[in-house]
């Protein structure tokens, strides 16, 4: 008892010198800001003492994040950004600490290479950026956005614990998010044009939303279909029927295609058939650009710029879709054109990440035009693979092919080797969120937000995590029948 009075009294006495050792020279230079620096140090203290619960802490707040504008060149979302940059400086500090940390097997798996060589790549285009101040901002984004939400996981899912806990925070901070949503939106009728004001502050848009609610569904599915308690599965139940009536309100059209492409992954991970199934769409779509693209075919195409507009009512939304007179669909092929075109001209090294938008106007047909084609918000081209092309060269569309490639892969081939019901569920959910994630990217940028963002890299770890641990020779955890 002693001894810990004493280790106490210690402690007490080196924060109370450190932060007078602060606040004297603060006051004398009027550096306020020096005063910050002690807390500073006793949040970083508890957060090597609790590192997993300030993991758990990021997760929760990934819903509830907002965008904030500190200037017309500075933004960043709170609080989750500043919490990712915290976590992954705590995490790859406490990996050099301790080398052990993470698994050797996992530092020369695939998927991990592959990211180094993505991450390479993506430097190697910062260097040869339009506008260097913007890459490079992006890159350290990047960093931490790959320190906290694949580093991290690393360490940390070497127990299955950790895994369900996981899911089980972010899919409740979800949850509350959804409801928040709902009941602001039956105010308005759940009317299509008030949607996005009952997202505000979390999400820019329904767009966003409804992304991160179809990604939370398999997860719940998983939990139900593991459920051996009826009244756990009634629970669930509920919480499945919200959450699919919350999307439904999202009116995110990609969302729902989403949400029927993640149900097809289910069966083609039991059949084998996933890794298959992409390289056919992957070659449908380069096959239906260069048709396009052949005799200036997109031509035909061309927008009424008098009948293209915006229906606040969703039913003449999903018409004016069909018919290609929705502003939403005209804008995206306004710049996917320009997008295009702006390959050749520098489709090794790219124009630099984050700088379409600084590039791309002078590259647009006046056919495509649409009356939001001043693009006042600043958004990219709505398609990540062709954003990649368009930032990174077209070698980095390759990585970015070939990464999304081997994911599903291993997502596909975990689940047929090993017999662990716990991480059987475990992969196939992830290989569904990873297809629901390239649909959703296909027709946005998403994988640059912290919603979707995040989730990508989780998957990432995920699936490291469970190949190593359901190897034969793996120190895996105890067997656990399914996920309770």
């Amino acid at each position: 008892m002693t001894a810990s009075i004493t280790r106490s009294n210690l402690f007490f006495l080196f924060f109370s010198a450190l932060f007078i050792g602060f606040i004297v020279p603060a006051i004398f230079t009027e550096n306020y800001f020096l005063v910050a620096i002690p807390f500073a140090v006793i949040f970083f203290y508890l957060g090597w003492l609790y590192r997993q619960t300030v993991f758990f802490l990021l997760l929760f707040t990934l819903p509830f994040s907002f965008e904030y504008q500190f200037s017309s060149t500075l933004g960043t979302d709170i609080p989750d950004e500043a919490l990712m940059l915290f976590v992954s400086g705590l995490f790859l500090l406490y990996w050099i600490y301790n080398p052990e940390a993470i698994l050797r097997k996992m530092l020369t798996h695939p998927l991990l290479i592959l990211l180094l060589i993505y991450f390479v790549w993506l430097t190697i285009t910062v260097v040869f950026s339009t506008s260097t101040l913007v890459s490079v901002k992006f890159l350290l984004a990047k960093t931490w956005y790959i320190g906290a939400f694949v580093l991290a996981p690393l360490i940390l899912y070497r127990q299955r614990k950790t895994i369900v806990t996981a899911a089980v925070i972010l899919s409740v901070s979800m949850l509350l998010v959804a409801c928040t949503a709902l009941i602001r939106h039956s105010a308005n009728g759940f009317s299509f044009a008030a949607v996005n004001d009952s997202l505000s502050p979390f999400f820019r848009n329904h767009v966003n939303y409804s992304a991160m609610l179809v990604c939370t569904a398999p997860v719940l599915f998983a939990f139900y279909s593991g459920s051996k308690n009826n009244n756990q599965k009634i629970l669930l139940g509920i919480f499945i029927f919200t959450l699919l009536m919350a999307l439904f309100f999202s009116y995110g059209r990609g969302a729902w295609l989403a949400l029927l492409i993640g149900g097809s992954t289910y069966w083609l991970i039991k059949k084998r058939l996933l890794v298959g199934f992409y390289i056919i769409a992957v070659l449908i779509a380069f096959f239906t650009l260069f048709w396009l693209k052949n005799n200036d075919r997109y031509l035909k195409y061309a927008p009424d710029f008098k009948t293209t507009i915006f229906h606040k009512n969703f039913g003449e939304h999903l018409i004016a879709t069909y018919k290609l007179k929705d502003v939403s669909t005209e804008e995206r092929f306004y710049r996917w054109i320009a997008g295009v075109r702006m390959i050749k001209d520098n489709w090794l090294t790219g124009y630099g990440p984050n700088t379409f938008y600084d590039n791309y106007k002078g590259y647009g047909i006046p056919a495509f035009k649409t009356w939001v084609s001043d693009n006042k918000d600043h958004s990219t081209v709505h398609n990540y693979f062709l954003l990649t092309a368009i930032e990174q060269g077209i070698p980095g569309l390759l990585i970015l092919l070939t990464f999304f490639g081997i994911m599903l892969y291993y997502a596909q081939r975990i689940y047929h080797r090993c017999n662990d019901s716990f991480y059987k569920t475990v992969v196939i959910t992830t290989g569904v969120i990873s297809t629901m994630i390239i649909t959703l990217i296909f027709l946005s940028d998403l994988i640059e937000t912290d919603k979707i963002g995040s989730i990508f890299f989780l998957c990432i770890a995920t699936l490291v995590s469970a190949d190593i641990h359901t190897r034969k020779n793996s120190d895996s955890a105890p067997h656990i029948q399914s996920i309770p």
